[in-house]
């Protein structure tokens, strides 16, 4: 059992509260497969959406561009709702110093540095070029 598949567990089990204030199960159908990919994201809301950070390098993502329906395990509650994909670089760097509020704990593994209370801007610029995010509607 590798690391998402024991997240994917824990978020389907009873045992779900410890995680599902940050955590979901997201499902994405491929645009070319048809095929269904269910994975573990980390997510934090504000406002009427839900936002997901992941890295460029992955590919399920790209299944989101122009927007696209999703099933999500919410707090072990399916919800069906529609995503899609900020990636504009600029707009990724507002939107880390806004996701690094809500989850400070990320600065450190993602090599931003906290000065001041505040996030280093040339570590934002530099880390939003391999970031993007993910905006679900609520």
């Amino acid at each position: 059992m590798n690391g998402n598949d024991f997240m994917s567990w824990v978020l389907r089990s009873p045992f779900h509260g410890m995680l599902s204030n940050g955590m979901m199960l997201i499902s994405v159908t491929g645009r070319k497969t048809g095929r269904t990919y269910t994975l573990p994201v980390g997510y934090y809301v504000e406002g009427d959406y839900l936002w997901v950070i992941t890295s460029r390098d992955r590919t399920w993502w790209k299944n989101l561009q122009g927007g696209a329906q999703v099933n999500l395990l919410l707090k072990r509650k399916p919800v069906q709702t529609f995503a899609e994909t900020e990636t504009d670089e600029k707009s990724v760097e507002t939107r880390m110093y806004e996701y690094l509020r809500h989850v400070p704990q990320a600065a450190k593994p993602m090599k931003v540095r906290i000065e001041n209370g505040e996030p280093n801007a040339a570590d934002i610029a530099a880390t939003a070029k391999d970031r993007l995010f993910i905006r679900i509607k609520a």
